[in-house]
């Protein structure tokens, strides 16, 4: 038993390690073409810039560039004015805060002070706790009405067809409500494409968070004051949702790994068994003394 629980465990790292060394392949392939013909097109562009205006030079320019990149890394968008709204009113804090606690960090905003960051240390400290622990007991209660949901189908008398149908409905309404209608939001108040604002709504409730896609952040649009509010009580109830979707996910994924595997002992143990069994019995010779 402990020898095929270690063939399972290799099996897995295996497993795990094979997925990302996929993962980079494909990621590879896709992006790296496509993150050359930018670098290109952007060198080009700045060529252009210094044709158009000759009062400048090639270290003026790059370290006008450099202004920029400060800027952005500091959270304020080069783009409008000194008019745009601030990145740190309450209802961007808000927004902040949530990031924060559920270590979603889209990296497109951070504290600039010292007492900021030393703030936002300690704020993680005991925040990131209290979110797992809300989590948790919000899980606990998606599970409960699971749970309820799976004992009313399983009474007799229910056809198979009918406990399949309820699970999908409990399914469906959370896909629904946290996965292709908020898209449909984002993008009307945003301006994204409809990929855009699902691929933004995946990678924020599995809390990957890369930051290449933030709402609230456009200076050209003018959001209600709570649109961002919203948003983070939509992540936090998502973050719940999402994550017992997962868990339920990779149970399965395990228990069917685990059965593949304990059917191919089982095979294999069998197999040696009739190999035994069909070998012929050796005469046993006698020397006499």
């Amino acid at each position: 038993m402990h020898s095929r629980q270690i063939s399972w465990t290799s099996l897995l790292v295996l497993g795990y390690l094979f997925y990302l060394l996929l993962g980079a392949m494909v990621f590879q392939l896709l992006e790296k073409q496509a993150e050359t013909h930018f670098r290109d097109q952007f060198q080009l562009e700045k060529l252009k810039f210094l044709q158009n205006y000759t009062c400048l030079d090639r270290q003026a320019l790059e370290q006008f560039v450099q202004v920029l990149m400060e800027a952005w890394e500091k959270g304020v968008n080069p783009e409008g004015n000194s008019t745009n709204p601030s990145n740190w009113d309450f209802g961007n804090s808000f927004f902040f805060a949530g990031t924060v606690v559920t270590t979603i960090g889209y990296g497109n905003l951070s504290p600039s002070t010292v007492a900021g960051q030393i703030f936002c240390v300690f704020y993680a400290l005991f925040g990131v706790p209290l979110n797992l622990a809300f989590l948790n007991q919000l899980g606990k209660a998606l599970n409960a009405h699971l749970l309820t949901l799976e004992r009313w189908v399983q009474k007799p008398g229910r056809a198979q067809v009918v406990q399949t149908l309820a699970v999908a409905i409990f399914l469906t309404t959370g896909t629904l409500l946290f996965l292709v209608f908020p898209p449909l939001v984002f993008s009307y108040v945003e301006g994204w494409s409809y990929g855009e604002g699902f691929y933004f709504t995946f990678i924020t409730l599995s809390t990957i968070g890369f930051g290449d896609y933030v709402v609230g952040t456009n200076p050209n649009k003018h959001y209600i004051p709570v649109y961002r509010s919203l948003a983070a009580i939509w992540i936090v109830f998502g973050l719940a949702w999402l994550a017992l979707v997962f868990n339920v996910g990779a149970d399965l994924m395990e228990r069917y790994l685990q059965l593949k595997w304990h059917k191919s002992d089982l095979s294999l143990a069998e197999g040696d068994t009739t190999k035994l069994e069909d070998e012929p019995e050796q005469p046993r010779i006698h020397i006499p003394s």
